[in-house]
């Protein structure tokens, strides 16, 4: 007995944390999009706070965040937040392989990298070459973050003649 009203009152104290931070962010609407706006936009009073509380549960599932990244379940993918940090969030997970792949000047990562930083295809050549030219000053012998050789890439394409006119992360 003492372990169901244990978990009931968890089970509440979590809906209404959840709540909370659905009002606080965004009192007018709710918890924003997701499969849990959909799924609890029918409630006779979708304002109200359980209907918030159960959207902002559902959408903590996890199903959210994948609803923002491919833009559906009423979630727009416009990129206006996303277009500045792609590289970032591809470095942080690439890191390593990227790394190597700017040491030998060619990969699949760094090719990925590139087209993320809106370099096309046929100047690519070039990113790679800068990429391995400025190679000790973009990873310095492991110190360099995610984000911090990103900066230093940046900062190299906006230095190149051919590549700061096309990159779209400057």
């Amino acid at each position: 007995m003492m372990k169901k009203l244990a978990l009931m009152q968890f089970a509440l104290v979590l809906i209404c944390y959840q709540a909370g931070i659905a009002l606080a962010i965004n009192p007018d609407t709710g918890p924003g999009c997701g499969l849990g706006k959909i799924v609890w936009a029918e409630a006779k009073h979708p304002k109200n706070i359980m209907p918030q509380a159960f959207m902002a549960l559902t959408n903590g599932t996890g199903m959210n965040t994948f609803a923002i990244s491919t833009g559906t379940s009423g979630c727009t993918n416009d990129g206006v937040i996303w277009a500045e940090e792609r590289a970032n969030v591809f470095a942080a997970i690439n890191f390593e392989n990227l790394s190597q792949e700017m040491a030998q000047g060619q990969g699949e990562h760094l090719a990925s990298l590139a087209t993320l930083m809106g370099i096309p295809a046929e100047h690519q050549t070039e990113f790679f070459v800068l990429t391995q030219e400025k190679y000790s000053s973009l990873v310095q012998a492991g110190e360099t973050s995610p984000v911090a050789m990103v900066k230093a890439l940046n900062e190299a394409v906006a230095g190149h003649p051919v590549l700061a006119q096309l990159s779209t992360t400057r």
